[in-house]
């Protein structure tokens, strides 16, 4: 259901990626993928429809994420590269677009915004409702729902000023006037919701499609799930959430993971877990490409774009890897040797400030080179800047004298710039 739904914006983005850009002949005049009115009049053309149905499906695929606009320039969404392999792709595609039905509507131009957004904010309870209904539900028992939630809006946000208080003013009775006039209000939410394909609708009745009634389903699990965190952990940065991660199991830090993704966007959430990536403490490092890995598709245009950054730049290559399908005991086949040793520093450096001295021992077994010399040599040629404090770490834990100081005459060397 939800790959008809969005096949008709996905065509039209299909027609873009294929025809507009640079170094395509068909690209626009200053180069950029944007859907100008002669673009417009082309993929309607091209696509036997009328420029009036390309611009709405256009709109349709930057709402479901099939079509990127970063400025004057728009390029292919992960989810149409995913189109035609990954059903979650257009599942997560068309969840996007069901989150954004109030924008694929036009809103009532006679209507104060802050009554449109108190609409907005109540619309999930009469969506839980309708999917608790599980069938047709009259329109009228629908606005007395949206007035009550409206109404319990209103009164949460209700302040009591700090200090002195006036006396109180005689209010005049209350009369049984409406709050609101809503009618129109929910006439537009459901006119909305039924042109992404949440539910159906007629001047009676409102009732979920499978399709609608699956997706509230997957929002009521979503704040099941972050409810089911320890306190404060939604709450928090990536940083601190992380921390909070590091001495669970692996088990227990993905459902940390799942729960403090789950009260945020997809991006924000990508950017905060990168920016903590790119902070000091590699265990943190770790922790952030093993909680982008539950973010999953969604996160790989941001991961492929820091592949370059040589801080991050094993991990993301790592992450890419596997999201490619590579089973992760191969993917560091990936890496370079000097990759593959810059990790080992990286991992030895997290071992070093979180970890105990037989991690640090064990550690040695995970390197690439085959024996400690040649280790030594290379982890002295790639210039982490933790090389001095993983070396003497590794020499005081080590339980052979001999290898010990070999460390020991590495770490000196480092330090020094000596050969």
């Amino acid at each position: 259901m939800a790959r008809s739904r969005l096949a008709a914006a996905a065509r039209v983005a299909h027609w873009a990626d294929a025809s507009l850009g640079p170094g395509r002949d068909g690209a626009t005049a200053d180069g950029k993928a944007t859907l100008s009115d002669a673009t417009a009049e082309r993929a309607a053309a091209d696509l036997g429809l009328t420029a009036a149905q390309v611009r709405a499906d256009w709109d349709t695929a930057r709402l479901a994420g099939l079509v990127e606009v970063h400025g004057d320039s728009a390029r292919p969404g992960w989810r149409l590269r995913a189109w035609d392999r990954d059903d979650s792709a257009v599942l997560r595609g068309w969840v996007a677009l069901f989150d954004a039905w109030s924008l694929a509507h036009p809103e009532p131009a006679d209507h104060e915004p802050a009554a449109v957004a108190e609409v907005v904010s109540a619309m999930p309870q009469v969506l839980s409702f309708l999917q608790l209904s599980a069938g047709p539900v009259p329109v009228e028992q629908l606005l007395d729902l949206l007035e009550q939630r409206v109404t319990e809006l209103r009164t949460e946000r209700c302040e009591i000023p700090y200090g002195p208080q006036p006396e109180p003013v005689e209010q005049p009775a209350p009369t049984d006037a409406p709050l609101a006039p809503l009618a129109p209000l929910l006439e537009w939410a459901l006119h909305a919701l039924a042109s992404v394909g949440a539910l159906t609708y007629d001047a009676a009745q409102a009732t979920l499609t499978p399709l609608g009634s699956w997706a509230v389903w997957v929002k009521l699990e979503q704040i099941c799930v972050a409810a089911q965190s320890p306190a404060g952990n939604i709450e928090v940065a990536a940083e601190e959430m992380l921390r909070g991660c590091a001495q669970l199991r692996p088990n227990a830090a993905r459902a940390e993971y799942r729960a403090w993704l789950a009260a945020r966007t997809v991006s924000s959430a990508v950017s905060e877990l990168i920016d903590a990536a790119r902070g000091d403490d590699a265990l943190l490092r770790g922790l952030a490409f093993e909680a982008l890995r539950v973010v999953g598709a969604p996160a790989e245009p941001d991961v492929r774009a820091v592949a370059d950054e040589p801080t991050l730049r094993p991990y993301a290559l790592l992450w890419l890897a596997e999201h490619d399908g590579i089973d992760p005991e191969d993917a560091h086949e990936v890496l370079t040797r000097e990759e593959a040793t810059w990790l080992w520093v990286d991992t030895a450096a997290a071992v070093t400030d979180h970890g105990e001295a037989p991690m640090l021992v064990r550690h040695l077994e995970s390197a690439v080179q085959p024996t400690v010399p040649m280790l030594l040599d290379e982890v002295r040629a790639v210039g982490h800047p933790r090389t001095v404090q993983v070396l003497v770490a590794l020499a005081a834990a080590h339980p052979d004298p001999a290898l010990a100081k070999a460390v020991r005459r590495a770490a000196f060397q480092v330090h020094t710039g000596g050969n």
